[in-house]
């Protein structure tokens, strides 16, 4: 079977960024299929271009045109997704004998692409959401312009519709993508790969490293956007000043990332130190070497639907979390044993979450085993892609 994955953010290995594509395509061409991406030329964490080869872990990688956008306005940003749009088509002609062509939103528009491109190579067009877009960008206020509201609620419906199968990355995703119209739907979930985890280890190497020796180290790994509301971390750093002991530790990059670094040193917050983002391949040392660590969204009613990456990734690494997310991901926190939930936008319950973590290590470290425990046997990343090859195999049937 010869996989097409239309995806302008993929990120491989050996690169920052979100890697769930480039996992699970690597599961699946070691089952013997065939698989290529279409992706951007640049990193979206970054806009350094992009390192990954042409051929990585047997997925052939090919490069589209992208308009630069990073860190510009949403103007700019949507002439980037636009560009990719085009050009990917364009590429994606050249691709030969496909069978399924797995389009991913966000963003959206490559969707569209993706599903011209299965009608015209008589292919199967399966259709992948791991964001409710446009939805989350309407309630978080970027997305404000009517026209664009209603073309992209249009073609969010179209998507749907025409899809030989939806995907959906989290539970609370299904009832909203079966109300607008999408007739199969699949949960295929976020998730992470155990065996790049290694929740022993002591982490003392890469604390040495930061200079953060003899810290109780909280960190936060991801973007750094408007939806990930981290000015509460920084509001938590300023309430935790009267514990030396406990430093935060903010990795990885986003639009947001300049202002909160200009805020912190407004604060003189000597708690908190922000890390520049690291390949994919690197995180599992970073987590090694914290004590815990926080997730944080908006507290938006829309977000109660979310999977984060991120939340997989700390459990994977046997470490305890502190959770200012609701809804169906702290059902799997809460579930597992393995963390704290605080309430979004609540910096002053984020602090005392820490604090408590801190102040009881042996609780913690057993939260962190609980959370390893419930990855391995729920989320693991190669039961997820022998579920998503089944889902392939009965789409080409």
């Amino acid at each position: 079977m010869h996989i097409l994955l239309i995806h302008q953010a993929f990120a491989a290995l050996g690169e920052p960024g979100g890697t769930r594509h480039h996992e699970l395509a690597r599961l699946l061409t070691a089952s013997g299929h065939r698989v290529t991406v279409i992706a951007s030329p640049v990193s979206y964490l970054t806009g350094a271009a992009s390192s990954a080869p042409q051929t990585a872990d047997g997925v052939t990688i090919l490069r589209a045109y992208t308009y630069q956008a990073l860190h510009k306005s949403f103007v700019h940003r949507v002439l980037a997704f636009f560009s990719f749009m085009a050009s990917s088509f364009w590429v994606g002609l050249t691709v030969r004998q496909v069978d399924v062509i797995w389009g991913t939103s966000p963003p959206i528009f490559q969707g569209f692409t993706a599903w011209a491109l299965a009608q015209l190579k008589s292919a199967k067009f399966v259709f992948e959401v791991r964001d409710l877009w446009p939805s989350f960008a309407i309630a978080v206020g970027v997305l404000k312009n009517p026209l664009l509201i209603k073309m992209s609620l249009w073609l969010e419906t179209f998507l749907y519709a025409h899809a030989d199968q939806i995907l959906v990355n989290s539970p609370g995703y299904i009832a909203h993508v079966q109300a607008r119209g999408a007739r199969q739907v699949q949960l295929i979930p976020n998730g992470a790969d155990p065996t790049m985890f290694h929740p022993q280890e002591s982490g003392e190497g890469w604390r040495k490293a930061q200079g953060l020796e003899g810290k109780f180290i909280a960190l936060y790994a991801g973007a750094h956007g408007m939806s990930n509301d981290l000015d509460v971390a920084l509001e938590c750093a300023a309430l935790l000043q009267d514990q030396a002991q406990i430093h935060l530790v903010l990795l990885g990059d986003g639009k947001e990332k300049p202002r909160l670094q200009a805020r912190a040193a407004q604060m003189g917050l000597q708690n908190l130190t922000f890390l520049p983002p690291i390949p994919k391949e690197e995180i599992p040392a970073a987590l090694a070497g914290c004590h815990a660590c926080f997730a944080l969204l908006k507290p938006l009613e829309e977000y109660k639907t979310t999977y984060p990456n991120k939340v997989f990734d700390y459990m994977a690494a046997g470490r305890p979390i502190a959770l200012g997310i609701d809804g169906v991901i702290r059902e799997v926190v809460e579930g597992a044993g393995c963390g704290i939930f605080c309430p979004p936008g609540n910096p002053a319950a984020l602090a005392e979450a820490l604090r408590r973590l801190h102040a009881n290590p042996t609780q913690a470290q057993a939260m962190g085993f609980a959370g390893r425990a419930a990855l391995e046997k729920n989320f693991s990343r190669e039961a997820i892609a022998r579920r998503l090859e089944e889902v392939f195999r009965e789409v080409v049937r």
